[in-house]
């Protein structure tokens, strides 16, 4: 059984949807205020063609964007301390901080990182929700039908959000492998519903995007 249907229409139309574990049921049943955060961050999103073009630092303005939402609204950045026992033995069991966290519901955001960053991700919350941390995780990411968007936009661009760089594509097999374990998770794929064309840019915009992709942060 899946409760993605609870997903309203307005959101699926504009996003790809993954879930595991009934997450959307465990956010519109024990988190209804957080369902309420997302669903609002996630309607108001939009990314820009000066944007993409643009490129951008650790974390690109498009990430931020859902980030300022969230915080706004009492998310915080939230790191946990963890330690295992033994007997009397005790040992330092780090977690990696969650972009956004409020009321046992953690969010990540990854609009162009390395693949790789997606097994943090859900390792992260597999150890959290078997700690009973977080209840729910959420990660935000690209579709990957957006690449035929930055192949239109040029080569600098195609290369800098490349195949191996954080999408779901990438996302959808280690979550339905079970990298993330026995946590609910539900997955946002921005799609090219959510991208604005905000005319002409500066022919030197092109020219600020580092060429090895991927770097650009969340």
């Amino acid at each position: 059984m899946v409760t993605s249907h609870l997903i309203p229409a307005d959101i699926a139309a504009a996003y790809e949807i993954g879930e595991w574990r009934n997450a959307t049921g465990v956010l519109q049943t024990a988190h209804p205020d957080e369902w309420t955060d997302i669903q609002e961050a996630l309607r108001s999103f939009k990314f820009y063609k000066s944007e993409v073009l643009r490129g951008g630092g650790r974390k690109s303005v498009i990430a931020e964007r859902i980030d300022v939402f969230l915080l706004e609204r009492g998310w915080v950045e939230k790191k946990f301390e963890t330690k295992i026992r033994v007997d009397e033995e005790e040992r330092d069991s780090p977690t990696h901080k969650v972009d956004c966290f409020k009321g046992k519901v953690g969010l990540e955001i990854e609009w162009n990182n390395k693949d790789p960053f997606f097994d943090r991700d859900l390792n992260n919350f597999r150890l959290l929700f078997e700690l009973r941390v977080i209840d729910v995780g959420v990660i935000v990411t690209r579709s990957s039908d957006l690449q035929r968007l930055f192949k239109s936009l040029g080569k600098k661009v195609a290369d800098k959000y490349g195949a191996s760089t954080t999408h779901m594509e990438k996302l959808l097999p280690r979550i339905e492998g079970g990298s993330g374990g026995g946590c609910p998770i539900l997955v946002f794929g921005i799609t090219e519903a959510k991208y604005v064309d905000d005319g002409d840019v500066v022919n030197d915009a092109a020219a600020d995007i580092d060429e090895e992709g991927g770097d650009e942060g969340e």
